[in-house]
């Protein structure tokens, strides 16, 4: 049986600050490969060598990855400062016009991290360039030193709202998460619905209010060892059920009129 394909969003990246790449993490492909039981397929996330229209045939559904470049001020109607970090406009030109293409089709999509920074401001959403410097809000950055487990260690819990997907999809109000962002949201976009905030206010889970597919996107990194996880592997696989019934009316015959 033919897996549902899924479109995983690549960052650029220079190999030893020389060599151009697009880039993806390993643990993504065997989070949406282990768990959601999908054929990983890695973007070049530039319209340069792929279109939206191009991507939506070819994909079930997409991983919308997180990165360190940051989608640019300018797609929000805000001024770029040295606080926003780095950009990758050619994932812009991608991902945030995908994004609106996939609610409107009803297709499916994981917003993570970077991803779900972009699923808001595809939506008409805007963004804080640094959650650490607001009165009152923790530091939400990657540890600079460790290990992975202690980069990727739980350090913050989620509350959902009452009868969220979220809510509905953990059977529980709360949940343990790493935390690995220096933006967050602003401005929720138009049709974003928050389900999930940090102890310090921070959204951290989000959907598209009246989506047809799936849309649910988190600020953390569920992919980090989805499949032992109690909190990424629910996700992974609920993402999986979605891109298995896309695949599955997209490829059904059509039903010859009488």
């Amino acid at each position: 049986m033919t897996r549902p394909v899924v479109g995983i969003i690549s960052n650029f990246h220079l190999l030893n600050d020389t060599y151009p790449a697009h880039s993806g993490g390993t643990m993504t492909s065997e989070a949406v490969a282990e768990v959601s039981h999908a054929l990983p397929l890695l973007i070049p996330a530039d319209p340069r060598y792929v279109s939206v229209p191009e991507l939506l045939e070819v994909c079930d559904g997409f991983l919308l990855t997180g990165g360190r470049p940051n989608v640019h001020p300018d797609e929000y109607g805000e001024e770029a400062t040295e606080a926003h970090g780095v950009f990758d406009r050619a994932r812009d030109a991608i991902a945030l016009p995908l994004v609106r293409a996939l609610v409107e089709r009803g297709q499916p999509f994981l917003g993570i991290c970077r991803g779900f920074q972009e699923v808001n401001v595809a939506m008409g959403g805007s963004l804080y360039p640094e959650i650490r410097d607001l009165p009152g809000r923790m530091n939400h950055r990657m540890p600079p030193e460790g290990t992975l487990e202690e980069k990727f260690a739980l350090r913050h819990k989620v509350e959902f709202t009452e009868g969220s997907p979220f809510h509905k999809l953990y059977g529980t109000r709360e949940v343990m998460t790493n935390t690995l962002h220096g933006q967050g949201i602003k401005q929720p976009g138009k049709r974003i619905v928050i389900d999930g905030h940090a102890p310090d206010g921070t959204p951290e889970a989000i959907h598209v209010d009246g989506a047809a597919g799936f849309t649910l996107s988190v600020q953390w990194h569920p992919e980090f060892r989805a499949a032992r996880d109690p909190v990424s592997r629910p996700l992974f696989e609920a993402f999986g059920a979605a891109l298995a019934d896309w695949a599955a009316r997209r490829r059904a015959p059509a039903r010859r009129s009488a």
